[in-house]
């Protein structure tokens, strides 16, 4: 049985995010706290995400739990990112996505971080030992 069964408690992939990224940050979503908004970082990554990749149907809504910014006709999940500063919670909120769809019986599929402005991508797979991890993760953010 998963966390998220186990407790019934949606967790969102900027969740997962925050955790690695800043715990503080993660309290104050968690809070509904949100100061950032209005930041011209959070502009200018919006207006990346609105205006590359147009040709796809974007913002995928699962369960009112994730959101998958694209997906291929490969069977990859797109994640599309402004930066590859801060790569790891990136590369968590996707293994995030993949394993969430695991969970709901969806198989098959990988993930692809996409870094428009810097004409980059990065594969990303759902390895048998992120399992453990991810549900540790979702364990502490309840915590939080």
């Amino acid at each position: 049985m998963n966390t998220t069964e186990q407790t019934n408690i949606r967790f969102t992939g900027t969740q997962i995010n925050y955790y690695f990224l800043c715990k503080k940050k993660l309290w104050y979503f968690a809070k509904n706290i949100e100061m950032e908004q209005t930041s011209d970082a959070v502009y200018l990554g919006k207006l990346i995400h609105e205006t590359s990749y147009e040709r796809e149907k974007k913002e995928i809504d699962i369960d009112n739990t994730i959101k998958i910014d694209f997906i291929g006709n490969d069977r990859v999940i797109h994640e599309v990112k402004k930066s590859d500063k801060v790569e790891e919670p990136h590369i968590w909120q996707l293994k995030y996505y993949l394993w969430y769809l695991k969970q709901k019986g969806v198989e098959g599929i990988t993930g692809k971080i996409n870094y428009p402005k810097l004409r980059k991508t990065l594969d990303v797979f759902l390895e048998p030992e992120d399992d453990e991890k991810i549900q540790a993760i979702l364990k502490e953010i309840t915590e939080i």
